[in-house]
């Protein structure tokens, strides 16, 4: 009987110190917040990336840009929210100075869907994404103006008085 209990004993003790004396390693992982990344501003001498979202409670993310007059500009623009482009749409239209901001707005909500909320053909806009919806992104390139202030705003019914900034361009 001793000798069952010292085998026991030696076996037990046996497996305690293969299996002790290493700390479990637990592997790391970054943490990841979907949604969350910002798209890096881009910069040479001659063109810039910008990146714009509205979300579905009618608001930019950012409410100004600074350029250089001629430099090439490519915006990035998403719709962060969920809801349907019929519901909740978002663009991002760069106006000519001068432009009544009201004026405009109310030709976009008469243009509507079909002239893509961008009423006289444009007459008034210096650069326009499309119309989004929920979870939707597009791009556009285009030339920054000569040097001034300018007004962009979404020309979606109704979201030019809360969706709206300043493009400065030097």
């Amino acid at each position: 009987m001793k000798s069952i209990k010292t085998l026991f004993t030696l076996t037990l003790v046996s497996l305690l110190i293969a299996c002790g004396g290493e700390k479990e390693k637990k592997e790391e992982k970054p943490n990841v917040t979907i949604g969350s990344q910002k798209e890096a501003k881009k910069e040479d001498g001659n063109s810039i990336t910008l990146a714009l979202s509205g979300n579905d409670m009618m608001q930019f993310d950012k409410k100004e840009f600074t350029v250089k007059a001629g430099q090439k500009v490519t915006l990035n623009f998403r719709h962060t929210g969920k809801m349907d482009l019929a519901v909740m749409g978002h663009n991002f239209v760069l106006l000519k100075p001068g432009t009544e901001i009201n004026v405009f707005a109310a030709a976009a909500a008469n243009a509507g869907k079909p002239k893509d909320w961008i009423p006289n053909d444009g007459e008034e806009v210096i650069a326009h994404t499309k119309m989004l919806g929920g979870g939707q992104r597009t791009s556009i390139t285009f030339t920054a103006p000569e040097a001034g202030i300018y007004d962009f705003i979404c020309s979606f019914s109704g979201h030019s008085g809360l969706m709206r900034g300043k493009f400065n361009v030097e």
